[in-house]
This record gives C-alpha cells, structure tokens and sequence, in this order.
C-alpha cells in the first residue's frame, strides 16, 4: 500500500512539473511567433493533453471494445468541462474572450450534437446505433474545418499588446519544454491511475467504481493539472483554451480516428452522458453573460464542481441498482 502511495505521489510530482514546462514553453511559442496564448492552447496545449484519450479510445477501438472507447471520450469531457473547469475557477477566476464565447464554445456542442445525430441516425446507411467509417470521416472533416478557423485566426491575429523588449526563449528551449512537459504529464498520469487503480483493489474498491471514478480523471489529469498551472500564471486563454480544445479534439479526432480504424456499435446509454455535456457547455456559455460579463467567476465554478460530484454520485447509484 505504501508501495501505490509513493507511485501516486511521484506521478502527481511529475504532473505539476510536466504541467509547468508545458505552460511555459506553450507561452514562450506564443510570443516568439506573436500568436494568441488561445491558439496556441486550442492547439499544441489541448492536442497534448489529450494523448491519454487517444491512446486509450485508439487501442480499445482496434480491440473490439467500443465501449471503452466511447465512455473514455465522453466522460473525459465532462470531467474537463465540470471537474477541471471547476476547479480551475475555485483557484481565480477565468477570463474568457469573446470568440472563445461565441465560435468556440458553440463549436464544442456542435461537435458533441453532430456525435449525437450520426450515433443515433443512421444518416448514410440507416444503421442507427452505430459509428461506421464514413461516420468517422465526417468527424475528421469537421476537426479539418476547426484547425482551419484556428490557424486563420492565428494568421489574422497581430498581437499588438504584447510589445516587449524580452529577449526570445531559443526555438529550442521553447521546444524542449512542450515536449518535456508533454512526456511528463502522460507519464505521470498513467502513474497516477495504475497506483490509483491498485490501491483501490487491495481496499477491496470494486472495478466498477474504479472505472467511473479514478480512470475518468485519470485520463484527464493532463488537462486538470496545465489548466491550473496555467490560472495560477495568469494565463487564463492558455487553461480555458485548453479544455475547450480538448474537448474538441476528443470529440472529434479522436473519435473519428478511432472511427476509422474499426467502426463501432454504440450503446444508447451514453446519451445520457452526452445530455450531461450538453447542459454543462449551455450553463458555460450562460455563465458568460451572469455576474462579470466573460468571466467565469468562483461561485459559477464552485456550481460546475457541485454539478460533477452530483453527476458521479448519480453514476454510482444507478450502476449499482
């Protein structure tokens, strides 16, 4: 036990320290080549941290276990969008600007709605339930379509305010960072949950509960720790673009690769969890006109933390009936 205990902290110790060269040097990119910090968190940051995810819904998927794949994909983004979020704002309040309010976020519900129509109706074939590979192609073109409006943005982007006379971090430097910190926040996330997961079951935890609970955040905690890293360093676009980027990156590379490789029957018990996302991205998107106006103010974010612990219990209670 002791054993699992050291494993969680040595791989928690290696989040942060991932989490800290990943914002440092996503940060450092984004001034050498005057981008937005947003961009570059919609991108490079969220793209990252959501490696666990693919890997994870990639092999499952290839394995013949949609399931997984699918419940790695939607229950990470509610754990970004409820758990992370939440805890992210508890910390400081989140700025948020207002492309982000209004093509980012509706973009993310879109992709969880266009999820939702090619699961449910059989658009092409008429096989309602299931994910084929055209499914998976029409997901891949719509994730085309938002790398395309995030470089334009990037290229339109002049970045003005950011006049300094700070010497440039060396493009190698800014390099080794992303990619140490990368390599350190998958590594130390999968040192988390194995020790999570083992300590679990020598506390005679069932696997059920292990699954909705430790390896759900565990696959998040990429994302959990850099959105917080990046609060505490007043880098508000870098921790919102993150999770809004992740989301949907997940949603939509993810899926649609995994999609692609093999398609996959989907089980319409994950509405209910897709009808989860769908409330939480609405209550962001209002939460942006109450209170500060763009701002994700503590008690909202203390509501969204509220909102996962409910929806956790919920999942507990109704598996275990």
């Amino acid at each position: 036990m002791l054993l699992h205990l050291f494993f969680i902290a040595f791989g928690m110790a290696m989040l942060i320290i991932g989490g800290d060269f990943l914002v440092s040097g996503s940060s450092a990119l984004a001034r050498r080549f005057k981008i937005s910090e947003l961009a570059i968190g919609l991108t490079i940051v969220a793209f990252g941290t959501s490696a666990p995810e693919f890997v994870v819904s990639f092999i499952a998927s290839i394995n013949g276990n949609p399931e997984i794949a699918l419940g790695n994909v939607i229950g990470s983004n509610i754990v970004n969008l409820l758990l992370v979020l939440g805890i992210t704002g508890l910390l400081a309040p989140v700025a948020v600007q207002k492309k982000t309010i209004f093509i980012e976020i509706p973009f993310s519900l879109f992709a969880a709605i266009l999820l939702f129509v090619l699961a449910n109706f059989g658009l092409i074939y008429g096989n309602a339930n299931t994910l084929d590979r055209i499914d998976g192609i029409i997901l891949l073109l719509f994730f085309c379509l938002f790398i395309l409006y995030v470089f334009k943005s990037m290229k339109a982007q002049e970045n003005g305010d950011e006049k300094t006379n700070e010497i440039p971090t060396p493009i190698w430097k800014t390099t080794l960072f992303i990619v140490l910190g990368l390599v350190l926040l998958v590594a130390g996330g999968r040192f988390v949950v194995n020790a999570a997961v083992n300590l679990a079951l020598a506390l005679n935890i069932s696997e059920k509960i292990i699954g909705l609970t430790i390896v759900a955040v565990g696959t998040s905690l990429p994302e959990l720790v850099t959105s917080v890293v990046a609060i505490i360093k007043k880098k508000s676009d870098i921790a919102i673009g993150n999770i809004i980027g992740s989301n949907i990156f997940n949603l939509l590379f993810v899926l649609g690769v995994s999609t692609v490789a093999r398609p996959m029957t989907y089980s319409p018990v994950f509405n209910r969890d897709i009808y989860i996302f769908f409330a939480g991205t609405l209550l962001l998107f209002a939460a942006m006109f109450t209170g500060k106006k763009r701002i994700l103010d503590r008690w909202e974010s203390a509501v969204f933390l509220l909102l996962y612990i409910g929806y956790v219990v919920f999942l507990i209670m109704t598996e275990g009936a």
